[in-house]
């Protein structure tokens, strides 16, 4: 199944028109349009001559489209039901296929409110009505939001520096999203809609993109984002707005020593969890790439410490096979992030002996000469000795299948981003931690903005195989997240994606994380305790990470 169709264009012709020639011989419904290396929506007219890439629903690319679309589309639906304007849908964050979305009004959210909303999208998909874009004056737009009650989005283009703002319609409907949306409703078959929790969930495909993805709600994970969300509000800072108006009042220094406060309120609070079971000998540490799973297991080893417990990081990649055994992924390259590269065997068998009380020479991996080595690291667990183990594998039973369940307490780490662009556009955890990335690599590793960005969806693959799968069986889910992060990485991301040139096939995606990040006000540093998660990134920690 083809994700990108290229073809030649000349000046004048118009994209849908083109696209709908290829159609036909997709599985895929075509969404957009790569023109020149620069994302480019259906509904536009071919400046000049050059070369088309049509992205269907199956490109991560198109995939964003067509949800924001559908969230539009969504919005337009309430309209039709509601057209005093007394009720609205605030779109919360994503869950897994998913948007978690609350609705504000004297509405309940019961199964008829849930059909009613659905049967009237799926009206507006029949009459298959355009998706228009104007251009007008960012303070035109300011006061059109505020008209309709979009107070985080009028806020939010306070800070909006460009003069021109892009505004989209939908049969009288009008919005502002941060990037590309499909060309009409004709396109947006494919969503429901399922009652959850205090509101519910707009559920979208995921690989068959012409099928609505099962409803299987992650209830650890969605408690800890909820939680996130509640403190986010408590501290007046549920929005990206409200964190720049905060930046604004020269409440920076106060957002981060209240932030890393809150934060070693919870690690404490869990290394008390930890040590309250004497049974609890091996904590095992796992979350997706740039969670911060370092600095949090030396903040945790500090916690327990304090608490008389004598904690021992044993990271899971020192029990790497060599590097000539490591198994190949279905393209041919060797999988670094499949379990079957560890030694899966050796580790159980070491950790068993240490529970068992035994003196055991553990091994550490040589990265540069890719094989396992055994110098003078030897161990044996006293009554007050607890191993902390990390890597990605953790929670994977398999990983630690011969110690038994009462001896593993089991921690799921992520960043969970509990800030909202606005009333309608969640930002993404998966923005978050690549930004995280990008800093980290290019100043530990001398990896470009552009090597990491290639690398990403190879990454995401693994993390959706391998550490996804098992987030729910923790213990415990962390959210690593910081309120204020965003507003710092921005000062180190900006110049490495400006890095990008046009014609580099990386350059979309760089340009739509500059474009997220334009909306943040620059935090300063300085004030950045030497312990706190986001210096793994930036530098200047008191941890060897």
């Amino acid at each position: 199944m083809a994700e990108q169709i290229k073809v030649k264009v000349m000046q004048g012709d118009y994209l849908q028109i083109a696209a709908e020639e290829y159609q036909t011989s997709e599985d895929d419904d075509i969404i957009l349009a790569l023109y020149n290396g620069k994302l480019m929506e259906l509904n536009r007219i071919v400046p000049e001559d050059g070369e088309v890439i049509f992205l269907t629903t199956a490109d991560k690319n198109g995939r964003r489209a067509y949800r924001r679309s559908v969230v539009f589309l969504m919005q337009r639906a309430l309209m039709g039901l509601y057209p005093e304007g007394d009720v609205d849908i605030v779109v919360n964050h994503s869950l897994g296929q998913g948007y978690y979305c609350q609705v504000k009004g004297n509405v309940s959210v019961d199964d008829v409110f849930l059909a009613n909303l659905k049967a009237e999208m799926l009206d507006l998909v029949e009459k298959d009505l355009p998706l228009t874009k104007k251009s007008v004056k960012t303070e035109e737009a300011r006061k059109l939001f505020a008209e309709r009650g979009m107070h985080d989005k009028k806020n939010l283009m306070k800070y909006r520096i460009s003069s021109n703002t892009n505004v989209y319609e939908l049969d009288g409907c009008i919005d502002y999203f941060y990037g590309y949306m499909a060309p009409s409703t004709g396109r947006l078959k494919y969503f429901d809609l399922y009652p959850y929790d205090e509101g519910f969930v707009l559920q979208f495909p995921d690989k068959d993109t012409k099928k609505v993805a099962d409803f299987e709600p992650a209830n650890h994970l969605f408690h800890v984002l909820k939680d996130a969300e509640k403190w986010g509000e408590d501290m007046g800072i549920p929005t990206v707005a409200a964190l720049n108006d905060a930046i604004c009042a020269g409440k920076s220094r106060e957002i981060i020593l209240s932030q890393e406060a809150y934060m070693e309120r919870r690690i404490g609070a869990l290394a008390e969890t930890i040590a309250a079971d004497p049974d609890k000998k091996f904590v095992m540490i796992a979350g997706p790439s740039s969670s911060g799973k370092t600095t949090f297991s030396h903040r945790l080893s500090a916690q327990l410490k304090a608490l008389g417990i004598n904690p021992h990081p044993i990271p899971l990649d020192d029990y790497y096979l060599d590097r000539d055994q490591i198994p190949l992924d279905e393209f041919g390259e060797k999988d670094f992030e499949s379990i079957e590269g560890l030694d899966i065997d050796l580790f159980n068998s070491d950790m068993v002996k240490l529970l068992q009380g035994e003196r055991v020479l553990l091994p550490s991996f040589n990265f540069k000469i890719g094989k396992r080595e055994y110098k003078d690291h030897h161990m044996q667990l006293g009554n007050k000795d607890i191993l902390v183990i990390e890597g990605i594998h953790g929670l994977n039973d398999r990983m630690s299948a011969s110690l038994p369940k009462e001896s593993k307490f089991k921690i799921y780490i992520s960043a969970l981003t509990q800030l909202n662009i606005d009333e309608h556009n969640p930002l993404a955890t998966t923005d978050g931690r690549l930004i995280r990335r990008i800093v980290r690599d290019a100043r530990t590793r001398g990896t470009s903005a552009k090597d990491t960005i290639a690398m990403w969806d190879s990454v995401r693959r693994g993390e959706e195989k391998n550490i996804f799968p098992f987030q729910e069986h923790a213990d415990v889910m962390f959210n690593s997240a910081l309120i204020y992060e965003m507003a710092v990485l921005k000062t180190y991301a900006q110049p490495q994606l400006f890095a990008i040139s046009p014609d580099c096939k990386e350059y979309a995606e760089a340009k739509r994380l500059l474009k997220l990040m334009d909306y943040f006000l620059n935090m300063p540093a300085d004030d950045i305790c030497n312990n706190s998660l986001v210096r793994e990134f930036i530098g200047g920690s008191c941890f060897n990470v």
